[in-house]
């Protein structure tokens, strides 16, 4: 099987964690045997930046073969064109969808997709025709050599953090809207301890965060998918969050976590064990295995298989249809 993935959701030296969950599948594509994926990346940009992508993609494979051409993001789709001759499928993330500009320019290019997935089944719901065409639900999911269970005393030292006091931790820059900094920051203040953020932050420090926090705060008004909330089950931190993206699937039935809509009063009781606890964790490693990299990675290539016609599996492991579906 070979694959060309074509985003705009890529890391970079100066933007690190752009589209590192892009990278982490793309990575887990390629420890899969038999599989041959190449990454087509380019800038963000307006218009000129999606003819320029297109021009580069026609120029460059021109005299290539693939097996299927897959976009992440919705607007990349439209650059991905450019390879013709073979099937193609695009991955929607949630602003592709939900920003109403690009939600426009994304619906027009859907009709030429030959396979439409989101990353959640919440997003899939909101997918333009949903209800009269399929639409395949494939995650990126979770790196799970990265995100780990940490020593909370090194992390906070690693970090530069007070080792006797209580933080919690808002997985996202608190610039974003959508994410909710400030019901975060009503929490923190509430209960006493130091609210914690990313932003800048690179991907292969983020688990030290992590795990430096009593607990994880995800009071967003939407997600795409929700890979912070199972970045930190992945490390036993626990995590309270609302029930938006993959989040309510996600949390079912773990012991020391909520999914709930946001109320100060309910989240902060909720906190209080956690925050009282010298050690706080949960047992969530083995729920965010369902959702790891490796996994999400054998369901797009069994989408890729049946999408070229060769639906002969050629995996490790077979794809978790409990966790997603195509």
């Amino acid at each position: 099987m070979r694959a060309l993935v074509v985003t705009n959701m890529w890391p970079t030296p100066s933007e690190p964690q752009l589209g590192s969950f892009v990278r982490d599948q793309v990575s887990a594509l390629q420890e899969l045997e038999g599989v041959d994926v190449e990454v087509f990346s380019f800038p963000l940009g307006g218009a000129r930046a999606y003819v320029s992508a297109a021009r580069e993609l026609r120029r460059r494979y021109r005299r290539e073969q693939f097996d299927v051409v897959h976009a992440h993001f919705g607007l990349a789709a439209w650059p991905s064109l450019a390879v013709r001759g073979v099937p193609h499928a695009v991955t929607l993330h949630g602003t592709d969808l939900r920003h109403p500009r690009s939600r426009r320019i994304t619906a027009a290019a859907l009709r030429h997709m030959d396979l439409v997935a989101a990353a959640s089944a919440d997003l899939a719901a909101d997918v333009p025709g949903a209800g009269s065409r399929a639409v395949a639900v494939l995650p990126c999911g979770v790196d799970m050599d990265r995100f780990v269970p940490l020593p909370r005393p090194e992390a906070r030292e690693r970090l530069g953090l007070d080792p006797g006091e209580r933080h919690l931790l808002l997985p996202a820059d608190p610039a974003r809207p959508g994410k909710r900094a400030d019901r975060a920051r009503a929490v923190a203040t509430a209960t006493g301890a130091r609210l914690l953020t990313l932003g800048r932050v690179h991907p292969l420090e983020v688990p030290w965060w992590v795990n430096a926090a009593d607990a994880v705060l995800v009071p967003s008004d939407n997600e795409g998918f929700g890979l912070a909330v199972l970045e930190a089950l992945a490390c036993d931190v626990p995590v309270l969050a609302t029930p938006v993206g993959n989040h309510p699937a996600a949390l079912e039935g773990v012991a020391g976590a909520l999914c709930a809509p946001f109320d100060e009063a309910v989240w902060t009781a909720a906190l209080a064990p956690h925050l009282a606890s010298p050690d706080p964790r949960v047992d969530g490693r083995a729920r965010a295995e369902r959702w790891s990299a490796r996994r999400m990675a054998a369901h797009v290539l069994a989408a890729w298989s049946k999408l070229a016609g060769t639906p002969v599996y050629s995996g490790t492991e077979a794809p978790d249809e409990g966790a997603v579906s195509v």
